[in-house]
């Protein structure tokens, strides 16, 4: 029963979708508006709307495509971000390439998913960066890691890696495999809390912002064992 009552004290996740294709746009808004505990607070056509209505409304979690006029989703990004820094960005675009997710993630964006995905997935998607972790599909998971792979320094410094713990290294494994919280406590036999320790703990050692830059970090540095 007090789960329940929880359930329902729990204020909806505000949604701000910004896409220059209409049909798409408004079709997204009235399939997320149906989804419990979901509440789109307004919808854009560009990224220069886009960015004005997110600092009108702060929203938790901005869909965002990345081909648009005006400003791009890339630029959008950063623009939101810096007007309202705890928005949680996902591109929901068509791209699959490698750059564009790579930018992304760049950018500070928390998920990436391609609009082949199915409104479950979307709403999923916005369920799982608004509490916090970053989203991407396995596939594009392994395209991130191989464009990360072809990053090179001509100096390296492994000081903060080697401050990482075996358990720490381990769970930044899972997470460049693109496995969430839960699937990794599953494969590791712990608890979610101890996961979102395990990461917290990584991006303070490393002193990055979210889980895709701090899988950015480990392959560049030669951290992970990846093939």
């Amino acid at each position: 029963m007090a789960e329940l009552t929880k359930e329902r004290e729990r204020e909806p996740i505000r949604v701000l979708v910004v896409d220059d294709q209409e049909l798409f746009r408004r079709g997204l808004t009235m399939l997320l508006g149906a989804e419990p505990g979901v509440e789109v607070v307004g919808e854009a056509g560009d990224g220069v709307e886009g960015t004005t209505l997110a600092e009108r409304t702060a929203p938790d979690v901005v869909l965002l495509d990345i081909r648009m006029p005006k400003r791009s989703g890339i630029e959008a990004c950063l623009a939101i971000k810096e007007a309202v820094p705890s928005a949680k960005i996902v591109m929901l675009t068509v791209s699959d390439e490698e750059a564009d997710l790579y930018e992304a993630v760049k950018s500070g964006a928390a998920g990436y998913l391609l609009k082949d995905s199915s409104i479950e997935e979307v709403a999923q998607a916005v369920r799982v960066v608004a509490d916090g972790q970053s989203l991407i599909s396995p596939s594009m998971a392994v395209k991130l890691i191989d464009e990360f792979k072809q990053m090179s320094r001509p100096e390296r410094d492994h000081t903060a890696g080697l401050r990482l713990t075996d358990r720490e290294l381990e769970v930044l494994r899972l997470v460049a495999r693109g496995m969430n919280n839960r699937e990794i406590a599953k494969e590791l036999y712990i608890s979610d809390n101890t996961v979102k320790n395990h990461v917290r703990n990584i991006l303070e050692k490393l002193q990055l912002h979210s889980r895709m830059e701090a899988v950015m970090y480990a392959v560049k540095e030669k951290l992970l064992d990846l093939p």
